[in-house]
C-alpha cells in the first residue's frame, strides 16, 4: 500500500484522503458568506491563526480553544472525516485547508466568507517541513492572485511572529471584531 494518494499531480497522504472526496470539495462544497477560511502552506503557522482566530471570536475567552482538539475548532475541508463533519454541521464555519488554489473549491471565488492566507519564508518553511514531512509538496502560488479582493487577507508568519499584536488587530478588524483592549491583551497572552 502506498503511502500516497495522487490527485492532480500533487501527493496526499494516503490516510485520511480521498479522490472522490476532494473531487466534490472543488466541484460542490460552498463556502456560505458568514463563513472564515483559513489557508496555508503546511508548516506555515496554521495551529497558531486558528487558534488566534478562535481566541479574537471569544474576545480573548481561552474556554473554547482550550476545551476543543485544534483539528475540530477549524477542521481541514480536505479531510474525509472533517469532510462529513463540515456538510453536516450548523454554520458559520471558521474553516482549514491547504488545498493548492487550484483544487480548492470553486465557491471560493464567489464567496463573500472570509479568507486569511499565511505565508512563510520558503527557507523557514523547507526546514519545518523537512522534519514534518520529508516528502510532501502542496502548490501555494496562485493563491497570491487573490490578495487583492475585499474578502481575502494574505498574512505573513514572519509578521506573526514579529508583530504579533498588530497581527492579530489585523485579523480582528478583517474579521468585523472589534477587541477592547483587555480583550486583545487575552488574545495576545
Amino acid at each position: 500500500m502506498s503511502d500516497y494518494l495522487w490527485f492532480e499531480r500533487i501527493a496526499f497522504f494516503a490516510l485520511g484522503f480521498e479522490k472522490e472526496i476532494l473531487e466534490e470539495i472543488g466541484d460542490m462544497f460552498v463556502i456560505r458568506d458568514e463563513d472564515t477560511v483559513i489557508l496555508t502552506y503546511p508548516k506555515s503557522g496554521t495551529n497558531w491563526l486558528i487558534e488566534t482566530v478562535c481566541l479574537i471570536q471569544t474576545k480573548g475567552n481561552p474556554k473554547w480553544i482550550q476545551a476543543v482538539p485544534i483539528w475540530e475548532c477549524s477542521p481541514w475541508v480536505e479531510t474525509q472525516i472533517k469532510y462529513q463533519i463540515l456538510i453536516n454541521q450548523e454554520g458559520p464555519w471558521l474553516i482549514s485547508s491547504h488545498l493548492p488554489f487550484n483544487l480548492s473549491p470553486k465557491s471560493f471565488f464567489s464567496s463573500k466568507g472570509k479568507m486569511i492566507y499565511v505565508i512563510r519564508n520558503p527557507r523557514d518553511v523547507l526546514v519545518s517541513d523537512y522534519f514534518f514531512f520529508h516528502k510532501t509538496i502542496l502548490h501555494t502560488r496562485a493563491w497570491l492572485s487573490m490578495r487583492e479582493m475585499d474578502n481575502f487577507l494574505l498574512l505573513s508568519y514572519e509578521d506573526l511572529k514579529q508583530d504579533t499584536r498588530g497581527t492579530i488587530e489585523k485579523v480582528s478588524d478583517f474579521l468585523g471584531k472589534n477587541l477592547e483592549k483587555d480583550e486583545l491583551d487575552l488574545v495576545l497572552k
